[in-house]
């Protein structure tokens, strides 16, 4: 089974980092592609267009996101399809640019993909 771990995409490379993937839904300024040093860059992992937008980072709308944003990935092949690419004791380190490591979208798509894979 995979292991995945969250990192914000403007902290440095670390090779305990593993597979380097950007689940963001827009390219995070300021961050050249070789700085990223990311494997890939799967859009279709982030929250859509309009919940990115309803949500807005808000601590308060969080549980309730959480659950929005769940409800998306059930609904997407492509989960299922990234998931089955991952070798079993790969190290995947999920990139995102929110300036809070609390209140963001990829601490809730690392728990999502951790037991999808149970």
């Amino acid at each position: 089974m995979a292991t995945f771990g969250i990192k914000r995409i403007y902290e440095d490379p670390a090779s305990e980092d593993g597979t380097r993937i950007l689940v963001d839904r827009l390219w995070p300024r300021g961050i050249s592609k070789e700085r990223a040093a990311l494997a890939g860059w799967h859009k279709e992992l982030a929250p859509s267009p309009e919940l990115r937008k309803w949500w807005g980072h808000d601590a308060a709308r969080m549980d309730e996101f959480a659950a929005a944003y769940e409800a998306e990935l059930d609904q997407r092949p492509e989960v299922d399809e990234f998931l089955a690419r991952l070798a079993p004791d790969e190290r995947v380190t999920l990139l995102y640019a929110a300036k809070d490591p609390q209140v963001n979208h990829a601490r809730i798509l690392c728990a999502y993909l951790t037991q999808r894979q149970q």
